[in-house]
């Protein structure tokens, strides 16, 4: 049923599920859903209310592109050597930083950091946590110190900050006594709203992180989790680790042309559930059509190849591809490599790359591949290479 994003944010407020997974593509609502549903659960007015808010009222903590904005860069310009990511003061930056310095976290956070990005990278809070310093700290004369760190990295940490507390945040409220708890700050949290947490994670990590964050779920006693995104794996992982099939709470967020959203039920995951392959197939097919191809319908038509492959039981994505295959190959690989995923600097697609993703929709779908299953001796006769 066509529904607003205020409707939907209701009807998962409404729910009294533990835990509620939402699957959709890129651009149709999901960030703004998390906002919706945050002033749904904690109105506020004005900013100034805002911030005369206490402390022990939060009653909604999220994770989406509004939190990597309390972070900004002063790269030094002048002098070029101090380089701080700086956290923005507001009333909740203000609640979490001081939390953080008063449970003494900063190790938790350098620690999860290394572990998803690199062992050396070692972040340094100042003595308020207001701003935060990164060095490569391999030992003597080869650590370097004030780094600026990449984009991906950068999101790595932010998420890091917000799993750590989220970990001590379970820790407390899980303990049944009020009075026998740390803090009070957090007696009125009821939910939270993960919104594609890491995007430039690898397939291993992104999996780990699933996991991770499925334990943590489980774990907590009293809070809701509501959690979207756009990654089917992360969906899938979330989906299986959190027993979603006999306890339900699945969805899929789609848009309708007259722009209302809609929030069906979904049973299985993206493999079983919602025609997944045609989604991809649809969505590249308008972007085609409307001339509106970005750098991502190139993953969405590799990741389209590779379930194909999958289905037909051929061991690359490759062997589908045209004749010319590592001319194709290099061609998507260019735009769906990890430093893609990392937001590092890639150009947008030109037009005779745009055709690419047209000729190739074409031809996997007007081929014997997506027809009809491919007898054995033709797979055992191709000889391809990667």
């Amino acid at each position: 049923m066509s529904q607003s994003l205020e409707q939907i944010a209701q009807k998962l407020k409404d729910s009294p599920k533990k835990v509620q997974l939402i699957y959709a593509f890129n651009g149709i609502g999901k960030t703004r859903l998390s906002r919706k549903f945050r002033l749904l659960v904690d109105p506020k007015e004005t900013a100034e209310e805002e911030e005369e808010q206490e402390d022990t009222r939060i009653k909604v903590m999220y994770y989406n592109a509004f939190t990597e904005d309390l972070f900004y860069w002063d790269n030094d310009l002048d002098a070029d050597t101090n380089r701080r990511l700086i956290i923005r003061p507001n009333n909740f930056t203000n609640l979490v930083l001081q939390f953080l310095k008063d449970q003494d976290l900063d190790g938790n956070i350098a620690s999860n950091l290394q572990h998803y990005t690199n062992k050396y990278l070692t972040p340094y809070f100042n003595d308020n946590y207001s701003e935060v310093s990164f060095s490569i700290e391999r030992g003597g004369d080869d650590t370097l110190n004030n780094i600026k760190i990449s984009k991906g990295e950068e999101s790595n940490f932010i998420w890091c900050v917000f799993f750590s507390l989220l970990e001590q945040i379970v820790d407390i409220l899980n303990i049944a006594e009020i009075e026998d708890r740390s803090t009070s700050q957090f007696n009125n949290l009821e939910y939270i709203f993960i919104d594609d947490p890491i995007s430039s994670l690898d397939e291993n990590h992104l999996i780990e992180l699933a996991v991770n964050l499925a334990e943590l779920i489980k774990k907590s006693n009293g809070l809701k989790f509501i959690v979207s995104t756009h990654n089917p794996l992360f969906y899938n992982v979330l989906y299986n680790e959190l027993g979603l099939k006999k306890k339900k709470g699945a969805f899929m967020l789609s848009k309708n042309e007259d722009g209302t959203i809609n929030l069906d039920d979904k049973y299985g995951d993206s493999n079983k559930s919602f025609s997944y392959h045609l989604y991809l197939k649809e969505t590249i097919e308008e972007a085609i059509q409307s001339n509106t191809i970005e750098k991502y319908h190139f993953m969405l038509l590799r990741n389209l190849y590779e379930k194909t492959a999958n289905f037909l039981g051929y061991p690359e994505w490759k062997r589908l591809l045209p004749e010319d295959r590592q001319l194709y190959y290099n061609r998507i690989i260019q735009f769906t490599s990890h430093s893609t995923l990392s937001n590092e600097t890639v150009p947008e697609p030109t037009n005779p790359e745009k055709n690419t993703v047209k000729l190739l929709l074409e031809h996997l779908v007007d081929s014997k591949y997506w027809k009809e299953e491919v007898e054995p001796s033709a797979m055992e006769t191709e000889n391809v290479t990667v």
